[in-house]
């Protein structure tokens, strides 16, 4: 059965991927007209997410990357930013 959750019951929910890493906590949903688009996730203080970003605040992660919805958000592994630091090392 499917179950109805309010959106802003989601705010402050903590993100994790599908591979367990704490990701960050939802801040806000983007919506289109009636539909969730995506959501906005900030970085928090010993999430994978500010390990990753440095300075940012977070990112977008979109909805058709939500595994699943309940006390915790689950992500797939694909919404997490990869950064390589050998790009920058050449220019």
């Amino acid at each position: 059965m499917l179950k109805m959750k309010r959106i802003t019951e989601t705010y402050n929910m903590k993100v994790f991927t599908d591979t367990g890493d704490y990701f960050g906590d939802v801040e806000e949903a983007i919506l289109t007209t009636n539909k969730v688009f995506g959501w906005r996730v900030k970085a928090t203080k010993n999430s994978f997410l500010s390990n990753v970003l440095g300075s940012a605040k977070g990112v977008i992660v979109p909805h058709q990357l939500v595994k699943a919805t309940g006390d915790i958000m689950i992500i797939s592994k694909s919404a997490v930013p990869s950064y390589s630091g050998d790009d920058d090392e050449g220019e």
